[in-house]
């Protein structure tokens, strides 16, 4: 009976014993952990381990497809919320918003012709979303030369911080879109604030 009971003091010991410390997939990449992006309170968070290996040019490959698609995401929650607030172009005013602006039941043909219009606009913006010369600085910079507004007159420090804000409000517009999204189809966008379509 001694023996049970100092045996079970052992195992709940051991259950409080500090484990061993295994290292992460997100917590070995050093390199990479000082990249733009890499910002409190996760740091660098790569938990499917996709760059495990620390190889730049996928990596940077990555970063470039999350701005685009951050990109995107900004102007799908403006367009959004534009016309949630009932804002149209002219024809249009009894043109509905959210996924029944997909369906258009009930209105004439011309005005369904946005749809078309719509995939238009996606096809274009992924022709002119790249870098076309080659010459980008950074991933995501689709400047191709072209156009500059004093963006190259700016110090490291400043031009760090902007690509930093847009990155992150890229994430937050991903998330955004995501939640209108589904909140949508659940039926329930007046509980968090937003109007019904």
């Amino acid at each position: 009976m001694k023996t049970v009971i100092v045996a079970s003091l052992i195992a709940g010991a051991a259950a409080f014993a500090p484990a061993p410390k295994a290292s992460s997939s997100f917590a070995l990449n050093n390199a990479l952990g000082k990249e733009l992006g890499a910002q409190a309170p996760l740091g660098f968070f790569d938990p499917l381990g996709l760059v495990a290996d620390e190889d730049q040019a996928y990596f940077d490959h990555l970063r470039e497809v999350e701005i685009r698609h951050g990109r995107c995401a900004m102007l799908a929650v403006w367009g959004w919320l534009t016309t949630a607030a009932g804002v149209r172009l002219p024809g249009m005013e009894d043109a509905p918003f959210g996924f029944k602006a997909l369906t258009m039941e009930g209105l004439p043909s011309d005005v369904r012709g946005t749809v078309p219009l719509t995939l238009m606009t996606v096809f274009l913006i992924t022709c002119f979303m790249q870098d076309s010369t080659g010459e980008n600085a950074f991933p995501g910079d689709y400047r191709n030369g072209l156009i500059d507004f004093g963006w190259d007159n700016q110090t490291k420090e400043w031009q760090d911080r902007k690509r930093a804000v847009e990155l992150n409000n890229g994430r937050a517009a991903q998330m955004g879109i995501l939640g209108i999204m589904v909140h949508e189809q659940l039926g329930n966008l007046n509980d968090i604030g937003l109007p019904q379509p």
